[in-house]
């Protein structure tokens, strides 16, 4: 369900950081990605967060913490370690973790600085979101 933008998510992913660098490492890189990310576009009430990490050690290493805070690991992404954060069977945030050398390439950060950068192509990918949330209702693709 995709919902208008909230002017409370950048509030909100500053409290999830916060939490993060409390029960990860103070050092971790975190940066707001995904929909919520870019003001006005609508998205689901998902807080998406790319996470530094120096390596996948290091997610191991701080797992039992936040998975004690309600972070549980797991996810369909292959690529990298995804936590989620779910209250009442809702989900409320999904931290994405990438080592160092990944860092650059995260498609999902390159995505959300090209919309900023190019606000005219906001409205386009917001139009395409709502016609696969519409299509996936269908039955259909788009």
């Amino acid at each position: 369900m995709l919902v208008g933008y909230d002017p409370s998510w950048p509030q909100q992913f500053e409290r999830i950081a916060a939490e993060l660098h409390r029960l990860g490492d103070a050092e971790w890189t975190i940066e707001h990605i995904g929909s919520t990310a870019i003001p006005g576009m609508r998205a689901k009430p998902i807080i998406d967060l790319a996470v530094r990490v120096r390596d996948s050690d290091d997610v191991e290493a701080h797992s039992a913490a936040l998975e004690a805070a309600g972070w549980r690991l797991g996810s369909a992404v292959r690529t990298h370690p995804v936590m989620i954060l779910e209250a009442d069977g809702i989900r409320s945030a999904i931290a994405h973790f990438f080592t160092v050398e990944e860092w650059d390439a995260v498609h999902q950060r390159l995505l959300r600085d090209w919309l900023l950068a190019h606000p005219e192509d906001v409205d386009r990918y917001s139009h395409a979101k709502c016609d696969a949330v519409a299509a996936a209702a269908r039955g259909t693709s788009t």
